[in-house]
């Protein structure tokens, strides 16, 4: 391995960075064979099996019910012209921007026995009790795979819309001239094409839902991430912890295996006319207004729901929760993501432009590897985070208790620092991957040129970089701001004592039953999700010019 000796420092960033991001899951493998208490046989003979197939359960409904949703309103929005469908097409996008707690509060709110739902139902129907009637309980593993699925269908969606957009008309004109129906073309030629797209998507979906704990813990469904919890907080055993965290990065693990083999013949399937797209079928009458009404409701029950009734209790309740206690949550809240968004970008750019200067092996690997926080579920990141945090809070502590007698508390542990250094290393992924991609659209020559009037990497990266990628840079800071601000796990367990955020308060409040004070902080944490929503539909919709 051949390093020039300006390249070296950009190589050793890229080491450096890879070795903070791989602390937390070091920490979780070393605690979890090496416990204080073995728990894993107790957990393994009583709860471990059914978390295990609780999850299983949940992430196989939430898969198929969001590949059905993603990939059928993905092809209707392409393929055929119908009333609506241009609002439509970015619409469906809108669900992203509501936390998938936010939905599940939302729906129980509304349809539980007390909700307007049902008192409207026993009022129309003359019902006196509970008894007179069968309602399906939202509060169920069912509950739970579809309030998930409304709000994580648009993984699959975006993927597929843009791998549709994609496709070249010559596929579509041979397959109409051997007879093939839209339909038909749909299922033996399109489909197939956008398999690895698909694959992409349904794997960011399954871990999402992993990481999920808001919804599975207020709909009592016990999943690993559940158990994770009540390892930890209510036996006070970290150690058994750990070995459920551990589980569930082997779980991720093979995720990312199974989305990486599905797409291993991906370039042979990349045939594109970009000047001529498939024409869309224009729809008339009922078919018209029935396609209509199918990509509406994904967006009705995913958003417009959601958002009304939020809006509606923010409103109404806004004396209540307009508080200098929400002004601090938000500040908390707005604090931390700009944190997070501003290391994430400054990281993100080391990362990529090393990668951009180093081509040797190492260096890649290094950056892949520094990608590695996007997959690990929050609560595994934030027990690794507390594991080596709260040693060095402990030895420090004990050296200035022994030498100058005095303790110096919590330092890392227990501190914004530690939830930071969560989101930094959750969503570092997020940032890095959005620069490189700008990066790659400069051509070498810039660099060569640059270099050869005499200025160094960092100089070329600043004043030739920086300034074309801003555009790039600034959306990366953006999608990394917003996913810090919905981000509920890492955050309950990392928080110091009385210090909420606006995630963790609409937690709090929905879990004593009283969402409407917490309705303005979930409102919020919606409307600031938008932004991010706008930029994904302006992403895809190039792609169609």
């Amino acid at each position: 391995m051949n390093i020039q000796a300006q390249e070296r420092p950009w190589f050793i960033a890229s080491l450096v960075i890879a070795l903070l991001i791989s602390l937390p899951i070091f920490a979780v493998v070393y605690l979890a064979f090496f416990p204080d208490e073995n728990a894993w046989p107790h957990l393994l003979n009583t709860v471990l099996p059914s978390y295990l197939l609780n999850t299983i359960i949940l992430m196989a409904g939430v898969g198929f019910l969001t590949l059905a949703i993603g990939t059928g309103s993905a092809w209707l929005v392409v393929t055929y012209d119908f009333p609506g469908k241009r609002w439509l097409s970015w619409a469906l996008l809108l669900p992203f921007a509501v936390p998938a707690y936010v939905v599940a509060y939302v729906y129980t709110d509304v349809l539980e026995y007390a909700g307007p739902v049902q008192t409207g139902l026993r009022a129309l129907f003359s019902w006196e009790s509970s008894q007179d009637y069968w309602f399906p309980e939202i509060r169920s593993m069912g509950g739970a795979i579809l309030m998930m699925s409304l709000v994580l269908y648009p993984y699959i969606y975006m993927l597929a819309r843009s791998a549709f957009l994609e496709q070249s008309i010559s596929l579509y004109r041979i397959a109409r001239s051997l007879g093939s129906s839209p339909l038909q073309f749909f299922y033996r030629v399109s489909l197939p094409i956008a398999r690895p797209a698909l694959a992409v998507g349904l794997a960011l979906v399954l871990m999402e839902t992993l990481n999920d704990f808001g919804t599975v813990d207020y709909f009592a469904v016990r999943t690993l991430t559940a158990g994770l919890y009540d390892t930890w907080l209510n036996m006070g055993n970290l150690g058994g912890a750990a070995q459920i965290a551990v589980l569930m990065v082997v779980v991720v693990i093979i995720l990312i295996s199974l989305e990486r083999y599905s797409r291993r013949q991906q370039k042979q399937f990349n045939s594109r006319n970009p000047g001529a797209p498939i024409p869309s079928i224009k729809l008339t009458g009922k078919y018209a207004y029935g396609a209509s009404a199918l990509a509406f409701t994904p967006v009705l029950f995913g958003f417009i729901i959601p958002f009304m009734v939020l809006a509606n209790y923010a409103v109404r309740y806004f004396e209540i929760s307009w508080s200098n206690e929400f002004l601090t949550y938000a500040l908390n809240s707005f604090s931390l993501a700009s944190m997070a968004a501003i290391i994430t970008l400054i990281l993100g750019l080391i990362l990529a432009y090393s990668k951009r200067m180093n081509k040797n092996k190492a260096t890649r690997f290094f950056v892949g590897f520094s990608s590695l926080g996007y997959a690990v579920p929050g609560a595994v990141l934030a027990i690794g985070i507390i594991i080596p945090f709260a040693a060095l809070d402990n030895f420090v502590d004990g050296l200035m208790r022994e030498y100058f007698q005095f303790s110096t508390g919590l330092i890392l542990s227990g501190t914004a620092f530690a939830i930071v250094f969560s989101y930094s290393v959750r969503f570092l992924a997020v940032a890095s991957g959005s620069i490189e991609s700008s990066l790659d659209k400069i051509t070498p020559n810039m660099d060569m040129a640059s270099r050869s009037m005499g200025h160094s990497h960092l100089s070329t990266l600043i004043r030739v970089h920086i300034p074309m990628i801003r555009r790039g840079a600034l959306t990366a800071m953006l999608v990394v701001f917003v996913d810090c601000l919905k981000e509920l796990p890492a955050t309950l367990i990392l928080r110091p004592f009385n210090f909420e955020t606006l995630a963790t308060q609409v937690y709090q409040f929905a879990s004593d039953e009283l969402l409407e004070q917490s309705a303005l902080s979930a409102l919020v944490i919606v409307l600031v999700g938008i932004i991010p929503v706008v930029l994904l539909d302006k992403s895809i919709n190039k792609k169609q010019l």
